[in-house]
């Protein structure tokens, strides 16, 4: 019978790379104290070993678990409904990749569910948290904070400033230049669709929604305004009650491309033709935007330097490095929905 080969240890990388045990080791947790050019003989010779860190008894001696959370605070289907979601979990998955580090996916949509993952992540499975569509009054982000659980938000969580790390695209500025690219088009009753009011997106598009129709001269309508849930569906019925409150709206700038899908079934149902009749513009770029009829104008999110950024934080934090925050630009993306 064929001897089965042994694994690869700590002690084979050391005597393939010519260094002590204790070098390995600490190139092995984070290459503190290490020269360039030991921490390239180490990397030479892990590759060439083959050798795999055995994840169980380094927790054991650092006292962590060497993985992260991704914690999305929404119902399980609007993960697979919003293509948002798995572009940041993709994003996140790949950036701690390049650490070696896994990513558990955690839906905490009710309370049950939130009591179960914080007991989960209080309990030392997980590192630290990045925190995923946390509206306000949700209690996830509050407890992990008072828990002192290293967390990134995606978007600044409502009343928490300073407590918690978090990344975020510049919303408000992003839904200026929509509403500014629908004014310079000759649009005058601009509506507005927005997100949940207790999301950071849902105040800060609205925000910017109302600040540059002040700045187009352009009067402030509340019939134009509809709040929805970021949801195709939402959007929908969110349109259908604008037609209905203000026939003679002539564009709307929706918060989401999900609720714009949405937005573009009531118009077409309306009789309304697209961009003649009413001139559309979402928000994201997502795998949505292009799968419209006409395709959907939107404010492109940098989802790639949103997730590269979470990481970043988030092991900054873990490291002891105080909360800090990133704003990042949107941008314009014209297509032929206005």
């Amino acid at each position: 019978m064929k001897e089965r080969r042994r694994p690869p240890t700590i002690h084979d990388v050391a005597r393939e790379a010519g260094v002590s045990r204790g070098t390995v080791s600490r190139v092995l947790n984070g290459g503190h104290n290490v020269s360039p050019t030991a921490l390239e003989a180490v990397n030479a010779a892990i590759r060439r070993t083959g050798y795999v860190v055995n994840r169980h008894a380094r927790s054991l001696i650092t006292g962590r678990s060497d993985s992260v959370g991704f914690l999305l605070t929404e119902p399980q289907e609007r993960f697979f409904e919003d293509p948002n979601f798995s572009v940041l979990l993709r994003g996140c998955t790949q950036a701690l990749a390049a650490h070696d580090i896994p990513l558990l996916l955690m839906i905490a949509g009710n309370e049950a569910e939130r009591r179960r993952i914080t007991r989960y992540i209080t309990g030392g499975h997980v590192d630290g948290v990045l925190l995923v569509s946390s509206h306000s009054g949700n209690p996830m982000a509050e407890r992990l904070a008072k828990a002192q659980i290293p967390v990134v938000a995606c978007g600044e969580p409502l009343g928490l400033g300073g407590q918690i790390a978090y990344v975020g695209a510049d919303e408000r500025g992003g839904a200026r230049a929509m509403v500014r690219h629908l004014a310079a088009g000759g649009r005058r009753r601009i509506a507005t669709i927005t997100g949940p009011l207790d999301t950071p997106g849902g105040v800060q598009r609205l925000a910017g929604y109302r600040e540059e129709l002040a700045a187009a001269g352009l009067p402030a309508d509340e019939a134009l305004i509809a709040e929805s849930d970021y949801s195709r569906a939402g959007g929908e019925a969110a349109m259908t009650a604008l037609l209905r409150r203000a026939p003679d709206l002539d564009a709307v700038f929706v918060a989401s491309d999900l609720m714009a899908q949405g937005a573009l079934v009531a118009l077409e149902h309306a009789g309304r033709s697209v961009p003649h009749d009413v001139a559309v513009g979402g928000f994201d770029d997502s795998p949505a935007a292009l799968a419209t009829r006409p395709p959907l104008t939107t404010i492109r999110q940098p989802f790639d330097r949103i997730s590269t950024e979470m990481v970043r934080l988030l092991l900054a934090r873990i490291a002891g490095d105080d909360p800090s925050a990133v704003i990042l630009p949107t941008e314009l993306v014209r297509r032929e929905s206005s």
